[in-house]
C-alpha cells in the first residue's frame, strides 16, 4: 500500500499535495474531496485510495481498478476563474497528467476529448471534474484521476480498448514517484490557472490531440451526432462541421469514424 509518507518524502511543490489523505478503501476519493471542500478545507489537498468501492467515471460509469496496481487520487483547487472557463480544468489535469506519463515511461502520450488519456490508442487514463457553484461562482473544483499503471488483466469487453502503463511500455512503475511527478506538474501549471491564463494549457492540450480534422461521432443521450472535429471553443467544447452547420458539444462519447 501506498504510504502518506513515502508520497510526500521529497514532494517538492509549493502548494498541490501539500496536504495529503491516503486510505486503503475508500467509497470514492472524488465524494471524499468535496466532503473536505464543503468545509472549507484549502486548496491543494489530495486524497488518494488504492481501491474505491464506488470509482466512477463520467456519466456515474463504475470505474474498474485493481488494488494496489494503479493511481486512484483526486485534488481539491479554488481557482478564481469565471464559470464559462471552469471546464477547460480537466484539459489542465490532462496536460499535467501527460506531461508526468512521459518523463517517466517515454511513452507518447494523446489527449482525447472530453476527457481521456491515451497511449497506442487505447484508454490508460481517465480524469473526472467535479464543479462546484455557489451564488453562480466556483467555489471550488474537484479534479479525480484514475491512471492503470501497473494493471495487465482487463475484463474482456474492455481489452480492445483499455491498457495500462505497463502493458504498454512493457515495465512497471513506481506508483509514489508518478504521483510525485503529476502532482509537480499540476503545481507548476497552476499559477496561471488559477488566474484564469489557460491559453496555453489548451494549446499543448489540442496539439496533443489527434481528432482534429477527422470525422467522429458523438452520442449524446442516446443521439448520434456527426461532423468533422475542428478545434476546442474557448471554453473547452469541442467544435463540430456538421452536415447542418457548426455546433459546439459539451459532453458525449466520442468515436472516430473509420
Amino acid at each position: 500500500m501506498l504510504a502518506k509518507e513515502e508520497i510526500e518524502r521529497g514532494l517538492n511543490t509549493r502548494l498541490i499535495g501539500r496536504k495529503t489523505f491516503v486510505f486503503e478503501t475508500i467509497d470514492s476519493t472524488n465524494a471524499c474531496t468535496k466532503t473536505l471542500g464543503d468545509a472549507g478545507m484549502e486548496e491543494g489537498a489530495v486524497v488518494l485510495a488504492e481501491f474505491q468501492t464506488t470509482g466512477r467515471g463520467r456519466h456515474g460509469r463504475s470505474w474498474l481498478a485493481q488494488p494496489g496496481q494503479n493511481l486512484l487520487f483526486s485534488v481539491l483547487l479554488r481557482p478564481a476563474i469565471p464559470k464559462d472557463l471552469s471546464g477547460l480544468l480537466t484539459l489542465y489535469a490532462s496536460v499535467a497528467v501527460a506531461r508526468a506519463v512521459e518523463s517517466m515511461t517515454g511513452c507518447a502520450i494523446e489527449c482525447k476529448w472530453p476527457n481521456d488519456l491515451l497511449l497506442n490508442g487505447k484508454k490508460f487514463c481517465g480524469i473526472l471534474l467535479e464543479n462546484v457553484f455557489q451564488q453562480g461562482e466556483l467555489s471550488y473544483s474537484v479534479i479525480g484521476v484514475g491512471i492503470n499503471v501497473n494493471q495487465t488483466e482487463f475484463p474482456s469487453e474492455l481489452e480492445l480498448r483499455a491498457t495500462s502503463l505497463a502493458r504498454e511500455c512493457r515495465s512497471t512503475y513506481d506508483r509514489a514517484h508518478l504521483l510525485q511527478l503529476i502532482l509537480h506538474e499540476m503545481d507548476s501549471l497552476y499559477d496561471d490557472v488559477r488566474r484564469g491564463k489557460l491559453e496555453s494549457v489548451s494549446k499543448e492540450w489540442s496539439a496533443r490531440c489527434t481528432m482534429f480534422g477527422q470525422e467522429v461521432s458523438v452520442e449524446q443521450h442516446h443521439t448520434i451526432i456527426s461532423g468533422v472535429a475542428v478545434k476546442l471553443h474557448y471554453d473547452g467544447g469541442l467544435v463540430l462541421d456538421t452536415p447542418s452547420g457548426t455546433t459546439t458539444i459539451y459532453a458525449g462519447d466520442v468515436t472516430i469514424v473509420g
